[in-house]
């Protein structure tokens, strides 16, 4: 055997090439001192936040331990010169890669609903605080119920559409679509049949009203298979994303649909208070506000959401 075998060759940060003895192994596991470290040729480490870090804390420093150099990679240039250049490390999560889609927030809005759940929900620890306020969940029934007076035993079906599965399909609500006299004032609507769906799961459906001269800033009823209001979405919070050289701009919304607790139906409709404001977009320092008008009339894109 040479003297040079049991050494490996390196190259270090400045391009230099380095020798290193291999260091042989034993069979012999070393001895555990008492505390619970273990010595290994008179070293000693000790089971400390600075000898073993945190998992977590470790990975958001990427793997970098304090007081080490950052991470390097060796090269070759052109001139056959050995470089060496550092990087920081990628301590991006997968959703701020865009490798994982982020999870989905439900639109904040005012939901109604019937039966007697609407009963406001109170514990000793809440000191009277209204459980369903906090979910965005009306309690007084008044409002739902004089909503059924006006809507929805005589609403014209002659237009209405079935659900599409699969893909995101659109929906216009046009100076021809069918009016109705809702509680909240006259205003056309589309009707929506979700009986495709009565057999599958709870979804949550993507709601986006594309801006043309205008916004149809959307309402919606859940109607069993009789037409009876089942549950009311009103005032969604919608922010508007802006146009883009390949898009429309748009209002964007999330709702949870509930096929399985017997809503058949889906109503788009506006409200008279809606039609009466406008959505004010800010585009930045120096430049003006841009107002979108809010309008009776629109495209509105539906789309179930798929939930890993």
């Amino acid at each position: 055997m040479s003297e040079r075998e049991g050494y490996y060759t390196w190259v270090d940060e400045q391009g230099r090439v380095r020798y290193s003895p291999i260091v042989a192994t034993s069979d012999q596991t070393p001895a555990k001192e008492p505390g619970g470290a273990v010595s290994s040729e008179g070293e000693e480490t000790e089971f400390t936040l600075e000898n073993y870090p945190d998992a977590n804390e470790l990975a958001k420093d990427g793997y970098v331990r304090p007081g080490e150099r950052q991470p390097y990679f060796t090269w070759r240039d052109a001139q056959g010169n050995v470089r060496v250049s550092y990087f920081q490390p990628d301590t991006r999560s997968d959703v701020e890669k865009g490798f994982t889609a982020p999870p989905i927030e439900l639109t904040p809005a005012s939901v109604y609903h019937s039966g007697p759940d609407l009963d406001p929900v109170q514990t000793e620890n809440q000191g009277g605080l209204d459980a369903y306020a906090v979910l965005g969940i009306e309690g007084g029934g008044d409002y739902f119920e004089r909503f059924r007076e006006f809507c929805c035993l005589g609403l014209e079906a002659r237009d209405a559409v079935e659900w599409q599965q699969g893909r995101e399909f659109g929906v216009n609500v046009t100076e021809l679509s069918p009016t109705h006299n809702f509680l909240t004032g006259i205003s056309p609507f589309q009707l929506i049949g979700l009986d495709s769906l009565a057999q599958g799961p709870d979804f949550i459906m993507r709601i986006r009203s594309y801006a043309q001269n205008g916004v149809f800033v959307p309402s919606l009823a859940f109607l069993d298979r009789n037409f009876e209001p089942v549950r009311l979405v009103t005032d969604l919070v919608t922010p508007y994303e802006p146009e883009t050289w390949s898009r429309r701009g748009f209002l964007q919304a999330w709702v949870p649909v509930f096929p399985g607790q017997g809503e058949r139906w889906l109503v788009l409709y506006t409200r008279s208070s809606d039609l009466a404001g406008q959505t004010v977009i800010e585009p930045g320092a120096g430049k003006k506000p841009k107002v979108i008008p809010h309008v009776a009339k629109g495209e509105v894109g539906l789309k179930m959401v798929e939930q890993d």
